[in-house]
């Protein structure tokens, strides 16, 4: 079973905003055992409303007789700084003042994030990664890491993800966010506020998370005579109300702002020379009806990572494709492992003639 744990870091982080935490912790997930090589770790980072906890979001890629075995694998996935599932984040107290940050808690990046988990990985004492592995958010988070630290990350599996957020995904957020604005409550000190408007930031975000195709399959009226209370209607409701459950409105607004600033090229001479620096061997897996981050954006990433694998999965789910086509996904980082083996086995063979 998942074990779950909690890291504690005691001094000062600075943070790229100039700003810091006096200190943090983050709330982590480990599955399986390290083996006495230390060779078989597989870091996950989440997306952005997902917890530590990947057996949950990602069931199917993880657990006995899966792709990533706890028999064969160790498997870690911490809850990204300024989380709502167990990391230190707007809800926490700030030891300087002994009550919640709540708005003052300042503004992370993807850098920071995985700042943070290099600690954790540090701490842990892990010299090297088999795999790291993220999507949407968390894919970002995953190529920011790989370039940060190249010689520990030995594959990255880079799914529905980018290089640099768009200014079309940048919109989209800032659409959520402004309805966040909108609920009164968000200007209030409380752990509910902005609640109502991070149910509208949800429904809004659905449009870029599925497709046309999806909502045509799922939430088209049986008849001709209904003129009101559409299922589609109901439906973006009904997610609203199921994040506002388990969510709340100041990491969705951290994580949506961490997403916007993500560009691996900043501060490295733009993006295709931050690409170049790549050591890890790498796969980047898109999603055909991605309208979020649209396949343009993975295959960028392909052209310009000398060495690496790309993979389509076909799906009429959009962006969240990644989350439920798992058969394909199963087989896009099958394909990727076995590319390696025979390119190993040709080395070989080559050397011995």
């Amino acid at each position: 079973m998942p074990t779950h744990h909690v890291f504690t870091y005691n001094n000062t982080f600075q943070l790229e905003s100039g700003a810091a935490l006096p200190a943090f912790q983050l709330a982590y997930t480990t599955y399986g055992t390290l083996n006495e090589q230390r060779d078989n770790v597989v870091w996950v980072c989440h997306a952005l409303t997902g917890s530590s906890d990947f057996t949950d979001w990602w069931c199917d890629l993880f657990g006995e007789g899966k792709l990533y075995d706890p028999r064969e694998w160790f498997v870690v996935c911490a809850n990204a700084l300024g989380g709502c599932y167990g990391s230190t984040g707007p809800l926490s107290l700030n030891p300087q003042t002994q009550q919640p940050y709540y708005h003052t808690f300042p503004q992370v990046t993807n850098r920071d994030v995985v700042a943070a988990f290099d600690l954790l990985r540090q701490d842990l004492g892990l010299l090297k990664v088999h795999t790291l592995i993220g999507g949407s958010l968390g894919g970002q988070q995953a190529l920011e890491w790989a370039l940060l630290k190249p010689r520990v990350f030995e594959r990255l599996v880079h799914v529905a993800s980018n290089a640099r957020h768009s200014p079309w995904g940048i919109a989209f957020n800032e659409s959520q966010r402004m309805a966040i604005r909108q609920d009164p409550t968000w200007a209030t000190d409380t752990e509910k506020a902005g609640n109502d408007g991070l149910k509208t930031a949800r429904a809004i975000a659905m449009l870029s998370y599925r497709h046309y195709n999806t909502y045509a399959a799922t939430q088209q009226e049986p008849g001709n005579s209904i003129t009101d209370n559409y299922r589609a209607s109901s439906y973006q409701v009904h997610q609203g109300e199921k994040l506002a459950k388990r969510f709340n409105a100041y990491t969705y607004w951290l994580f949506s702002k961490a997403m916007d600033s993500h560009h691996v090229g900043r501060e490295r001479g733009g993006l295709e020379k931050a690409l170049a620096q790549l050591k890890t061997r790498c796969l980047f897996v898109g999603v055909d009806t991605d309208l979020l981050f649209p396949v343009e954006e993975q295959r960028f990433l392909h052209e310009h990572v000398s060495g690496s694998s790309f993979y389509l999965i076909r799906s009429n789910y959009g962006h969240d494709g990644f989350l439920v086509e798992f058969p394909q996904l199963n087989e896009a980082i099958k394909q990727f492992y076995q590319e390696e083996e025979k390119v190993e086995s040709l080395d070989y063979e080559q050397q011995e003639l």
